[in-house]
C-alpha cells in the first residue's frame, strides 16, 4: 500500500474503535520510575522527559535494541537515541539510564527488571511511556512478568488524526493498530502477557481491517 499521512476516511470508524481500546486512560501520580519503550515513534522521548520534568518520577530507565523499522532512523539503536533527545530537552544525563538490547516488550521489561536490580535501584512502581497503541499490550505484558509492580500506562495525548500525521504514514499506523490487537489475544495464549478482555467490537473491527488488507504486522 502507498503511504499516506491521512487516515482514509472508509477505515476511520474502525480504526477509531481500535484506538480507542488500546488507550488504558490511566490515570498518572508519581512512581519510582519512568520507562520509556523503543520503538519508531520518537515521541516517547519527549513525552516521557515531560513527565519528568512534571515530577512524576526522578528517574528513567529508556529501554530498546532496533527493529527493522527503526534500524535507518536510529542508527545507535532506540534507547541511545531517546536518552539523547531527551538529554537535550533538559533531562540531566545522570537520571538516565539506558537498556540498549531488547527487541520485544516482554524484553523491555524483563532486561529493565535486571538492570535496575544491578545497579541497586529497589523499585515499587512505574510509569509505561510507549507509542499509543502500545499501551494495553505493554501493561499485559508486565502484568505478567514483573506482576509486583504497580504500573500505570501513558502516550502523548495526541488526536488519532494527529498521530498519524506526526507518524506520517497512515497504513503502518494502521497495520501496527491490527497487529497490536491480534497480540492482545494470543500473547495472553502463549503465556506472555495477562489477559485482557476484547469487546465484540473490537474484534469485528481488526476483521474488517484485516479483510481490507492491513496484515503486515500480523503473527
Amino acid at each position: 500500500m502507498t503511504a499516506v499521512a491521512t487516515l482514509p476516511d472508509g477505515f476511520r470508524a474502525d480504526v477509531e474503535i481500535l484506538w480507542d481500546y488500546h488507550d488504558l486512560g490511566h490515570e498518572l501520580r508519581p512512581t519510582d520510575v519512568g520507562i520509556g519503550l523503543g520503538s519508531h515513534d520518537l515521541g516517547v522521548a519527549p513525552f516521557t522527559a515531560e513527565l519528568f520534568h512534571a515530577g512524576l518520577f526522578r528517574r528513567i530507565v529508556f529501554t530498546g535494541a532496533n527493529a527493522p523499522t527503526t534500524a535507518d532512523a536510529f542508527p545507535g539503536g532506540e534507547a541511545v537515541h531517546y536518552r539523547r533527545h531527551a538529554i537535550e530537552l533538559g533531562v540531566p544525563a545522570e537520571a538516565i539510564l539506558v537498556e540498549p538490547k531488547a527487541t520485544n516488550t516482554g524484553e523491555n521489561l524483563r532486561f529493565t527488571r535486571e538492570l535496575l536490580a544491578d545497579e541497586g535501584i529497589a523499585v515499587s512502581s512505574a510509569i509505561l511511556v510507549s507509542r499509543p497503541y502500545q499501551q494495553r499490550r505493554a501493561y499485559a505484558t508486565a502484568r505478567k512478568l514483573w506482576p509486583e509492580l504497580d504500573v500505570l500506562c501513558a502516550s502523548r495525548p495526541l488526536p488519532l488524526d494527529d498521530y498519524i500525521t506526526g507518524i506520517g504514514d497512515a497504513n503502518r499506523v494502521i497495520n501496527m493498530l491490527v497487529g497490536d490487537t491480534q497480540r492482545i489475544a494470543l500473547y495472553a495464549e502463549r503465556g506472555f502477557a495477562i489477559p485482557q478482555h476484547v469487546p465484540g467490537e473490537v474484534r469485528d473491527a481488526c476483521d474488517r481491517l484485516v479483510q481490507a488488507g492491513f496484515t503486515s504486522r500480523l503473527v
